[in-house]
């Protein structure tokens, strides 16, 4: 008879065969859990899945979500962006590659609003795509532009991506946010200090704009950068400052964000309740899909972790004599191997668990290893063959785009990337420096840490009562 750990690692295996299969994961991770749950607790298991459901309904953290949701649906509905990347252009019609360059920046803004991959991909190519083409643009500059700027929101605070990290791993949402701040900037610096090169270096891949459409006085410049430019970034930035200095805890600043969001659009008279309903119901729809998604990987991991399973791929990794940066380049090739079949979410909150307690036997600091993550996942949306954001992309472009022209020009952006990644394995500083200036011998200012335990880790309390295994 197979030892409950072989058992442990069975449940893993078919697992990844169902999610390959095209079932659903919250529901095959409960399926998972329950089935070998009950192999193990027999009926116990039960008790189990209510007290891991009740955890993830009382996590505070969490209510940031749909909140920061919310508030991205509101602008995308509300077309605030339209004034937003118009102002933009204007402004940036000195710059080589403006188009591009303005197409950048909207998409890190919209990004940080919305921290939603597919949105951003989406809208911004239905409206910076057509632009950039009339233009003369290369197409593969153009796409590669849209694709690699629409993933900028899973890392710039304040993302979504890093709440569910906090929430999953019980670190602190706020010093994940100052870690995540100058990687994200620098990875935006880099992205367009890319375009501009190309602009000077390779002209006639982003032409400049005719004359008339660059000599536009200065006054109609500021006025446009003052309604379309300012409002939204004076927004995102106060929402991300307040966590930052501990005025607001991420909730908090998440509704004021939506408070702030809604005045934008009924300022801007382009919104309605027609977009107010669809953005409620793609808010429920996307919370409900993520809270499901932390249920299901909290039974599931408890499971796994109570048969054994965690054990073995534990000692797997400790036999292997690995100092902490071989740990931490296997533990991203995975990650990046993950991130072509798999979201983000169920990244985070199915297989971040299992790395988890093996970041103290390697010394790693797990707000480190998130914002490594963050970055990770960029490369996992742009690269061939499963580059969600290209595909996002593809369904909106023009017929004559073609997928392949899409991937190309995602390659520099995985390049530059990569290097940033290296860049923080060399220099952790870039990470580590914020947070320490912050909050070091503070407690971390308002709401640090999660209260509640770590959605992906064990419950001791129960599962310590259960009956011995099989």
């Amino acid at each position: 008879m197979p030892s409950d750990a072989a058992i442990g690692i069975l449940q893993l295996v078919l697992f990844i065969f169902f999610i390959m299969l095209g079932f659903p994961i919250a529901f095959t991770l409960m399926a998972m859990g329950l089935f070998f749950g009950y192999f193990a607790m027999e009926a116990r298991v039960f008790d189990l899945l209510i007290q891991r459901a009740y955890s993830v309904m009382s996590n505070d953290v969490l209510i940031s979500v749909p909140l920061f949701v919310f508030m991205g649906y509101i602008i995308e509905r509300s077309n605030i962006l339209d004034r937003l990347f118009r102002s933009l252009q204007l402004a940036s019609g000195f710059l080589p590659a403006s188009l591009a360059v303005a197409t950048m920046v909207t998409c890190s803004l919209f990004g940080i609003a919305s921290g939603i991959v597919g949105a951003v991909v989406t809208l911004m190519g239905l409206l910076a795509l057509p632009p950039m083409l009339r233009a003369g643009y290369d197409p593969k500059l153009a796409c590669g532009c849209i694709a690699a700027g629409g993933t900028l929101g899973i890392l710039i605070p304040p993302s979504v991506m890093l709440i569910l990290y906090g929430a999953t791993t019980g670190t602190s949402v706020v010093q994940l946010y100052a870690a995540a701040f100058i990687p994200g900037f620098v990875l935006t610096a880099a992205y367009l200090i890319y375009l501009i090169s190309v602009g000077i270096f390779q002209p006639h891949r982003a032409p400049k704009l005719p004359a008339a459409e660059r000599n536009v006085p200065i006054g109609v410049v500021l006025r446009e950068l003052l309604v379309g430019f300012v409002p939204l970034t004076v927004l995102t930035v106060m929402v991300l400052a307040v966590i930052l200095l501990g005025i607001m805890t991420p909730t908090e600043s998440a509704a004021a964000g939506v408070v702030g969001a809604l005045m934008l659009a009924l300022l801007y008279r382009r919104f309605s309740w027609a977009s107010l309903r669809e953005s409620v119901y793609l808010t429920a729809r996307t919370t409900a899909m993520v809270c499901w998604l932390f249920v299901g990987s909290a039974l599931f991991s408890s499971v796994f972790g109570y048969l054994g399973g965690q054990k073995v791929i534990e000692d797997l990794v400790m036999s292997l004599g690995l100092n902490p940066t071989m740990f931490l380049i296997l533990s991203q090739v995975i990650i990046f191997i993950l991130g072509w079949p798999l979201e983000w979410t169920e990244i985070i909150v199915i297989f971040v668990p299992i790395f988890l307690p093996l970041l103290d036997n390697f010394g790693i600091d797990p707000i480190f290893f998130g914002v490594l993550i963050g970055l990770n996942l960029q490369t996992s949306f742009l690269s061939p063959p499963v580059a969600m954001a290209a595909f996002y992309l593809k369904g909106v472009a023009p017929p004559s785009v073609r997928l392949e022209d899409i991937f190309k020009g995602c390659m520099p952006y995985i390049y530059i990337v990569l290097v940033t990644m290296v860049l923080i394995y060399v220099f952790p500083g870039i990470v580590t420096w914020l947070p320490e200036y912050l909050y070091s011998g503070t407690g971390g200012g308002t709401d640090i840490t999660v209260d509640a335990p770590p959605v992906g880790g064990f419950i001791e309390e129960t599962v310590g009562e259960l009956p011995p295994l099989r």
